[in-house]
């Protein structure tokens, strides 16, 4: 256990000056975790996509089970986060326990995967926005809002860490009561089905369910649960971050996983047609979410159209969360001199605290993403991947230097003690599996668009990163003084 030191120290540590402004609680480390999670975003965006999989099976049964697995991910990573409480992230812990290479590449899988999600997430919020102020949801209009939800989210990010803290802590009331007072309108004034319903596999033609199609419509609970890394990527805007940031991975894991299964089953209970659901129109002909249909029918279109206005109200606020942690994840990259115009990517605004010319490369790259993939479901399978291949290489290597001998479990104030090995393998299979499915038909795009980012990033760094990029500042620095602190 690293011996009691100020943050800024412990900071300093590891090379690098304090920042960025180290000014959020453990409650607000929680909240932006738990506002990218966002189970008013993914479980709701993705809806329609799991019931035509999976029916309501998918919901009753594909939601535990991935809240099961992604707790044995979130716990090994938090242990990790303890060991390394960086910006960086999984970015430097796959540097330390496997080399500069396998830290740069884990830095742009982490990058580019929430730059898929934040594409999803703010394309999913302009879709649940125009129907609730009456617009018709053309690619024109939808195209031209989602960009206008990412400018104002990245000038609110570039204005403070304060601001966005105190949003993020809004976010979880907005959450947490939003998704009280649906599920108690749906519960107590809707029509419902009776409970043997949930247990039903029929898909959108009537068929009857199959294995397959349910493990694909998993995506739909594993897009939700990505971006709780986003409470080690602030790290260094967190107080006693060994401890904090930790338990903020956690958590926003573990009450996802209860709200977000209220949420599911209510609506499920409301549904009063699967077909019906799944093929509805607004008045102009344009389709629209599975989830406002199932509003409307069953609680009237005034209420619905609420509903879309609290559920897109979350969605933006997860969006803000994104952006925040994707800037963090480029700038502690560029830091280390591992992305192209680092000198600009690692500046930090002075007056703010914030790195702006990062998060303003986020917002852009998102608009890149959608406007390329074209489809919700893609970039959120594209996403989900990404992140979780970024996820669960450094947990393979923390597993592979822990069964060698190595000590870094004792720099982890948070640790899951002698049941650390067979948690990360378990996490190790099941991030392995989850990443096979969700590249396989219909999201083959995100496979094919994520192998050419897999070779682009080899030859890049075959020919360029690797000559110029030493890896992080720590690992230039006497191993005597970092092994000081175990």
């Amino acid at each position: 256990m690293p011996p009691a030191r100020s943050d800024q120290e412990d900071l300093r540590h590891f090379g690098y000056a304090q920042e960025l402004f180290r000014s959020m609680g453990g409650f607000s480390n929680f909240a932006i975790s738990f506002s990218i999670i966002s189970i008013l975003t993914g479980a709701v965006t993705l809806y329609g996509y799991g019931l035509e999989m999976g029916g309501p099976l998918e919901m009753t049964l594909g939601w535990p089970l991935a809240t099961l697995f992604t707790l044995t991910v979130a716990a090994s990573m938090a242990e990790l986060c303890s060991a390394y409480p960086t910006a960086g992230a999984m970015y430097h812990w796959a540097a330390d326990l496997g080399g500069p290479g396998a830290g740069w590449f884990v830095a742009w899988l982490n990058i580019f995967g929430l730059i898929a999600a934040q594409a999803g997430i703010n394309y999913s919020c302009a879709q649940f926005i125009l129907p609730f102020l009456g617009v018709a949801s053309t690619p024109r209009t939808l195209l031209l809002t989602f960009a206008f939800i990412l400018v104002t989210q990245g000038l609110l990010n570039q204005y403070g860490v304060k601001l966005v803290s105190i949003l993020n802590d809004l976010s979880v009331t907005v959450h947490i009561v939003g998704v009280v007072v649906l599920v108690a309108a749906l519960l107590f004034l809707a029509p419902k089905q009776p409970v043997s319903f949930l247990f039903q596999g029929i898909n959108s033609n009537g068929r009857s369910f199959y294995w397959w199609a349910f493990v694909l419509g998993l995506l739909q609970a594993q897009w939700t649960y990505t971006g709780f890394d986003a409470s080690a990527h602030m790290a260094e805007e967190t107080e006693d971050p060994r401890r904090h940031a930790p338990w903020g991975i956690v958590l926003s894991v573990a009450v996802s996983g209860v709200v977000g299964y209220l949420l599911l089953i209510a609506l499920t209970l409301a549904i009063r047609t699967i077909p019906g659901v799944l093929s509805a129109k607004d008045a102009g002909g344009n389709a629209i979410p599975a989830v406002i249909a199932i509003l409307d029918t069953a609680l009237g279109a005034r209420a619905g159209n609420a509903m879309a206005a609290l559920a897109s109200m979350a969605m933006w606020f997860c969006g803000l969360s994104c952006i925040t942690s994707a800037s963090r994840a480029l700038y502690s990259l560029a830091r280390d001199e591992g992305t192209p115009y680092s000198r600009l990517l690692r500046s930090v605004n002075k007056t703010h605290g914030t790195p702006a010319p990062a998060i303003w490369s986020i917002v852009l790259a998102s608009i890149a993403a959608m406007v390329w993939t074209e489809a919700v479901p893609v970039v959120t399978s594209l996403s989900t991947v990404a992140l979780y291949l970024a996820y669960i290489i450094p947990v393979a290597l923390g597993l592979r230097a822990r069964r060698a001998g190595s000590d870094w479990p004792k720099a982890a104030v948070w640790n899951l003690g002698r049941f650390g090995p067979s948690v990360n393998a378990f996490a190790i299979a099941f991030a392995v599996f989850i990443c096979i499915v969700l590249v396989m038909p219909p999201n083959q795009l995100a496979g094919e668009t994520l192998a050419a980012l897999l070779v682009a990033l080899t030859l890049l760094y075959a020919f360029v990163a690797r000559r110029r990029y030493k890896g992080p500042k720590w690992s230039h620095h006497d191993a005597a003084v970092r092994e000081s602190s175990i």
